[in-house]
This record gives C-alpha cells, sequence and structure tokens, in this order.
C-alpha cells in the first residue's frame, strides 16, 4: 500500500523531473492550451456572475476577460477548439502527472461546454446536468425510502407537533448566542487547524479572515484569494448549531476548502507553473473533490465521539450552553446525515416542473427536518446553483471511499487528494 501512495505521490508532482509537457506535431502544448483554458473560464464568469469561484493569476488576463469577452455562441466554440487541441497532443512517453494532466484539462473543458449550452437554453435532466458537469450521475431514490430514518428521528423525539416542529425545538438549545458567536467560531477553526496540522504540512504564509453576513442561499462560502490566504463568510441569518460551528470550520478551512485550494496552489501553480489551477469554475468536476473532501475532513478530524466530546467540553461553554443531552443531539446528527440525499430527489422533480415550489418547500421541511424559513433558503440554494447540491454527501461518502481504500493513514490519502488533479471519474 506504501508503493501505491508513492506512485501517487508521483503522479501530483513529487516526481517533476521529466518533461512537464508535450507538443503535438504543429507546436502546439498543455501549457499553450491551459493558457487559453484560463482565459475561456474568466469570460464565462463575464458571462455568468459566480462562475468563477476564485482566480489568482496574473490580473492583466482577468481583466483582458472583462474588456472584451467572447459571446456565449463564440464561446461554446472556443471550447470545441480546445477539445479538438487537447486530443491531438500526444502524453505518449510522459511522466503519469502529464497525462493526467491532460485528462484534467479535457474534463473541465467539457464542463465548461455544458454550462455554456446551459446558458444559450438547453434543458438537462438533473442527473444529466451532474453528469456532465461534476462528472458523477447520482442515484434518485424515491422519497419513500427515507420514510425509515424519519421513524427512528420520531422514536426519539416523542410529543405532540410535526416531526420537523419537535426536532426545531430540541435543536433550539443549541443554537450559538449571537453575542458568543465570534468565539465559538474561533475556538471551532482552530481546533480545526491544529487537528489538520498534525498531519498535513501547510504552507507557512497560509491564513483567513473570517466574517459574518447575511442574505445569502449558503451557510458558508470560502473566497480563495491566492497567496495561501481565504476570505471565510458565514451566513448568520439562520441559527448556527454548535456543531455546526465544527462543521463550518473544518469545511470552509481546515482540512477543507482553504487547505484545498492552499495545496493546488503550492504544488501546482507555484510548484510546477500550471495556470489552469489559478482559475476555479465552480461548475466543474472541481468541485465534486472539493465539496466532497470538505464535507469527508469533518469526520477526519473528529473521527468517532471526538466531535461530541469537543462540542461538550469547549464550544458549550463557551456558548453557554447545557451540555446533558449532547449525545441524543448526536444520535439525531447520524440519523439526519441520511436524510442528505433526498433533496436530490426533490430538486429533480422541482427543476424539472413535475412539482411546484409550495411542493418542493413541504417536501424539504419534511426530509430535511427544517421549518418554513430554512426550507424556503435551501430551496433558494436549489434554485441558484441546481445539481450542484450533489457535491455535498454524494461527493463526501466518495470521497470516504477512495481515500480510506488507499490505506490506514486516511490523512495521507486525503493530502494526496487535496494535492493533485485526481478527477471525479478516477475515484467513483
Amino acid at each position: 500500500m506504501r508503493a501505491i501512495l508513492i506512485s501517487l505521490l508521483c503522479l501530483v508532482g513529487a516526481c517533476a523531473t521529466q518533461p512537464a509537457a508535450v507538443a503535438d506535431p504543429s507546436g502546439d502544448s498543455l501549457d499553450a492550451i491551459a493558457r487559453d483554458y484560463v482565459a475561456m473560464t474568466l469570460e464565462i464568469g463575464e458571462r455568468e456572475e459566480g462562475y468563477v469561484d476564485a482566480y489568482y493569476g496574473p490580473p492583466e488576463w482577468a481583466a483582458a476577460a472583462k474588456a472584451n469577452p467572447r459571446t456565449v455562441p463564440q464561446l461554446i466554440q472556443g471550447s470545441a477548439s480546445l477539445t479538438e487541441r487537447l486530443n491531438a497532443v500526444s502524453t505518449a512517453g510522459a511522466e503519469p502527472a502529464v497525462a493526467q494532466r491532460k485528462a484534467y484539462l479535457l474534463a473541465h473543458v467539457s464542463a465548461a461546454s455544458a454550462r455554456l449550452r446551459m446558458l444559450s437554453g438547453e434543458k438537462m435532466s438533473f442527473a444529466d446536468e451532474a453528469e456532465a458537469l461534476f462528472g458523477v450521475r447520482p442515484e434518485l431514490r424515491p422519497l419513500s425510502t427515507y420514510d425509515p430514518v424519519l421513524a427512528e428521528i420520531d422514536a426519539l423525539l416523542p410529543g405532540s407537533g410535526t416531526l420537523a416542529e419537535r426536532y426545531t425545538e430540541f435543536k433550539s438549545h443549541y443554537v450559538i448566542p449571537k453575542d458568543r458567536l465570534q468565539a465559538v467560531m474561533d475556538a471551532a477553526i482552530a481546533e480545526c487547524r491544529r487537528r489538520t496540522a498534525r498531519h498535513i504540512t501547510l504552507p507557512a504564509n497560509e491564513n483567513f479572515t473570517l466574517a459574518f453576513v447575511g442574505d445569502k442561499p449558503w451557510s458558508g462560502y470560502n473566497y480563495y484569494q491566492g497567496n495561501s490566504q481565504s476570505k471565510i463568510e458565514i451566513n448568520a441569518d439562520f441559527p448556527i448549531y454548535t456543531e455546526r460551528a465544527i462543521d463550518l470550520g473544518c469545511h470552509e478551512g481546515y482540512p477543507g476548502h482553504h487547505v484545498y485550494n492552499a495545496l493546488l496552489e503550492q504544488t501546482f501553480v507555484r510548484g510546477r507553473g500550471w495556470v489552469e489551477m489559478s482559475v476555479y469554475p465552480l461548475f466543474s468536476p472541481m468541485s465534486f473533490v472539493a465539496e466532497g473532501s470538505a464535507n469527508y475532513g469533518i469526520d477526519l478530524a473528529f473521527p468517532g465521539n471526538e466531535g461530541t466530546v469537543f462540542e461538550r467540553d469547549v464550544l458549550f461553554p463557551l456558548a453557554g450552553l447545557d451540555p446533558s443531552t449532547a449525545e441524543r443531539k448526536a444520535q439525531l446528527g447520524a440519523l439526519t446525515r441520511r436524510l442528505a440525499r433526498a433533496e436530490y430527489t426533490i430538486a429533480d422533480a422541482y427543476l424539472a416542473g413535475r412539482i411546484s415550489r409550495d411542493a418542493a418547500i413541504e417536501q424539504l421541511m419534511k426530509y430535511s427536518l427544517s421549518d418554513r424559513a430554512k426550507a424556503t433558503q435551501r430551496l433558494r440554494f436549489i434554485d441558484t446553483y441546481r445539481s450542484y447540491i450533489i457535491n455535498y454527501g454524494l461527493g463526501r461518502d466518495v470521497v470516504q471511499a477512495w481515500v480510506e481504500r488507499q490505506g490506514p493513514d486516511h490523512w495521507q490519502g486525503m493530502e494526496t487528494l487535496l494535492s493533485s488533479q485526481i478527477l471525479p471519474a478516477d475515484i467513483d
């Protein structure tokens, strides 16, 4: 197994002694194609707000894209041209990392083409869209398959009122007071970082800023700034529970998005000069690995009951909360996690027009145990990001299975993944 890990590390950049690019007979190269891929991605970002999640390449490239972006039809033609050029470049005899680079670029250009077709009006089913953008096809289970989980939760929360109401009332005892939110989040992120730094060597200058915001469709967001710096924003419109402090600290920070972006920058942009990694298109296979690893990172950093213990011993006192039912809260958390993929089925029906907006909200209330306001916010997320939602639950499960297949040192497997151009197709 150690030999496998060494081989993977070689793949992602440890064995950089062979040529970094292979040219086709016309003189084209992966370096030249990568530069044009970045330009295309930045131009798509001018046609769709939010498409570019992060960019830290030369500022003049972004300025050029802003000044003269191609039209969507022209960009569709441009993506087809990039695919042709990539297919013309041979990687025969090149190191494995170069062959993987070509595969990575092909997959991301394909996803960009799909997104551009969507912008031009093409309609896809939920599963087709997810596969086209993120490289994985989700299973859409009947909602009835989640009813036994609801029954287990119902048994844990006896009483009057709907199950969602009883669940919300129980969770209300674990809301972090707003005047203590900064202290709790600081402590959670610091612990996530401490646990990650024991296993992964972080860039020396890495850092982040934290801000609380509102009126967003998401609960947290990491804006990677380059040079190992991030801006993390937390949506404080809705109650934030103690376990969410850990979740957000790991997911947005350590070993999640902040670490992933910092390691990609260190390994590829600075280490190899591979410019394609200086831009992060949101609707791409990169997001499946990013969100999946960020969610799995929570379990990796706090295995077993360690998250519950940290909440009880550190976060509850900081938040001024009673820790007496922490274990039951953890039981409920494990059960609600099993409901996560129900929203794929709901989103599929809603986005295809088979159910109304009100029906979708009602179903989200039932299967995510949310009140109407929270379910409405979640539907706002689905309206905005559509099939992106598969990257969280399905992404976590796929990443976890792959990492844990690599051997007993799960942190080593995680670092390999976070420092690589490994695609969803390689780990699914």
